[in-house]
């Protein structure tokens, strides 16, 4: 089997499957167990937050965790990912859940599954190796600096009900409510982050962010005695119950199966379903799936290298789809795999995706029973968590080093994909960054192709050339970007010169552009007298040549199979017309 078997590998439930024909028994079980209830804990304020910074209520947080953690876990093809909402889908979500509300989103999810599932019978999973670094890097630094601006209004707790669609217009508006600050949420998100700052420098097995929430929640009750309130999750949020009463904060109830475009519009309104809104939601659905996409298998790609596993990516694909086409049945917005609870997963002892799925469980009796608590989270405190989260996905040491020791073509890509990230649009700043690096990389291996003078090199060319001819060497793929100007410069030599041969064993590829180029090449050296001799061809080209019907012409071109002997011919003809000129 190939070592690249995994990249083209379809199977429903790939990775439990192996886990469990491996030999499951008692003692990975117990591994799983206490892995998925650390990595459970962990989860419930981030679900909450990404939820709350994507634009809908924490709840719906709390449901794609529990619901596409356990699906993707059950049908997926990576051994230790954690699938829910992550902060890279923050920039996508957050337009659509403000025009659409939490129906329109829920039904853009759908459809992104649906995407997903596509690419991975397509067997697409591969292609994630096709993504330079310098686009990844730049797309997740411009979606930190994006999530980072949006927690502004809640750290320094400013009277802005919501905020504008634009970046622009974010900063404006932030900026102009600035000097409105309130002092009792800037301390509570400051004292929360340098928790989470200092935290791991006690070097214990609990994360930071639950301390430092733990702390900034405290805190905040504490002021709350002295008569400074400050925004919770219980004072933001609203539910109401199955008897018509309404309830602050988080619901504690189960999942319920509804259909998406039955949840509630941008205004509490239902949108029902309708093809038109299908197709207003399909540039969304395809920018979530390929955020999920690159995230999911870039996450198992890093879980790989902690591991020394191997996952399969189109399998994982294959779970991500179907997990983000059920997950919205039942409440929960987008989800891919996480890369910190990923990691955090493995590093806790798990050892098969049942972990996952015990931390599916582990949410879900947080839901039940602690949602009352939940709700005196404050909003400050979570905002400087989302700040941290910011900082951790922007991998600002890899980006620094990047500008400092990439090549020109790679820093040029990175800044457009951060810029178009931050100012437009996250699918815009990828296509153009993949796009960018294709055609600077077509640039480079273009400039790569020469064309040398060899006649006077005597270990090449250990024959006295007849007058008038010159050997040239080509080094190079004779691709559309390089054959025209390579074979240019032998054109301006036909009118100087009787013959010319042409020493290709370092041409590797000669494709259509390159074939068209050689033909303008043969028939200029034709109109000008000019011989070619071609010599030493790799396979790739000879396979070329023949495909296109290009064959020797006398007194034009012709062709031998190596430099040697095409200098032995041309020295016996040289001495066959020297000779019949005596006589």
């Amino acid at each position: 089997m190939s070592h690249r078997h995994y990249l083209f590998s379809l199977r429903l439930g790939h990775a439990l499957r192996e886990s469990l024909a491996e030999g499951y028994n008692r003692t990975k079980f117990s591994k799983d167990l206490l892995a998925g209830i650390t990595v459970g804990i962990i989860a419930i304020p981030l679900a909450m937050a990404l939820a709350i910074a994507s634009g809908v209520a924490p709840q719906y947080g709390l449901y794609t965790a529990i619901i596409a953690g356990f699906v993707i876990a059950l049908t997926g093809g990576a051994r230790y990912s954690i699938s829910g909402p992550t902060a890279a889908f923050v920039v996508i979500l957050y337009p659509v859940a403000l025009k659409y509300g939490v129906s329109g989103l829920l039904m853009a999810t759908v459809l992104s599954g649906v995407i997903l599932m596509i690419m991975a019978v397509m067997r697409l999973g591969r292609l994630i190796e096709y993504i330079p670094e310098s686009v990844t890097l730049g797309f997740t630094g411009g979606i930190a600096v994006v999530i980072a601006t949006l927690q502004v209004k809640d750290f320094f707790g400013l009277p802005v009900a919501s905020l504008p669609e634009h970046y622009v217009e974010k900063i404006a508006v932030l900026t102009t409510s600035l000097p409105q600050l309130g002092w009792p949420s800037v301390l509570v998100a400051s004292v929360t982050f340098s928790v989470m700052l200092w935290w791991p420098y006690l070097k214990t097995a609990i994360p930071a962010h639950l301390p430092a929430l733990v702390i900034g929640t405290l805190l905040a009750l504490g002021l709350s005695q002295f008569g400074f309130e400050l925004d919770t999750i219980g004072s933001r949020f609203s539910y109401t119950n199955l008897d018509g009463s309404s309830g602050s904060g988080i619901p504690p109830y189960l999942p319920y199966f509804d259909w998406p475009w039955l949840r509630p519009g941008p205004a509490g309104e239902l949108l029902g379903f309708s093809w038109q809104l299908v197709k207003d939601l399909l540039a969304a659905a395809f920018a979530m799936a390929m955020l999920g996409a690159i995230e999911s298998l870039l996450c198992a790609v890093v879980l790989d290298g902690m591991s020394g596993r191997r996952h399969s990516a189109n399998s994982e694909l294959l779970g991500q789809g179907i997990g983000n086409i059920i997950t919205p049945f039942f409440g929960g917005i987008t989800a891919t795999a996480a890369l910190a609870r990923s990691a955090a997963n493995f590093k806790a002892g798990a050892v098969s995706p049942i972990s996952a799925m015990v931390h599916s469980l582990v949410l879900l009796l947080g839901l039940v029973l602690f949602a009352s608590l939940l709700s005196y989270l404050p909003m400050a405190a979570l905002a400087a968590l989302l700040v941290m989260v910011a900082w951790n996905m922007s991998e600002a040491a890899k980006a620094l080093h990047l500008l400092k020791t990439a090549p020109r073509s790679d820093i040029l890509v990175f800044l457009s994909c951060f810029s178009l990230t931050v100012l437009l649009d996250m699918v815009i700043a990828i296509t153009v960054g993949i796009l960018l690096a294709a055609v600077l990389f077509v640039k480079e291996i273009a400039e790569m192709t020469k064309v040398t003078d060899i006649s006077g090199h005597k270990k090449l060319v250990d024959k006295p050339l007849p007058a008038g001819w010159k050997v040239l060497k080509i080094n190079g793929p004779l691709f559309f970007a390089a054959a025209d100007r390579i074979f240019a410069e032998i054109a301006v030599l036909t009118v100087q010169c009787r013959g010319i041969v042409l020493y290709m064993d370092g041409v590797t590829v000669l494709d259509a552009g390159g074939l068209a180029a050689l033909d303008k090449l043969i028939g200029k050296s034709a109109k000008n007298h000019t011989e070619l001799i071609i010599a030493d061809l790799q396979f790739q080209p000879l396979r070329s040549l023949a495909r296109a019907g290009v064959k020797p012409l006398p007194g034009v071109l012709r062709f031998y199979p190596s430099l040697k002997a095409a200098l032995e011919a041309l020295a016996a003809n040289s001495e066959s017309a020297t000779g019949l000129a005596n006589n």
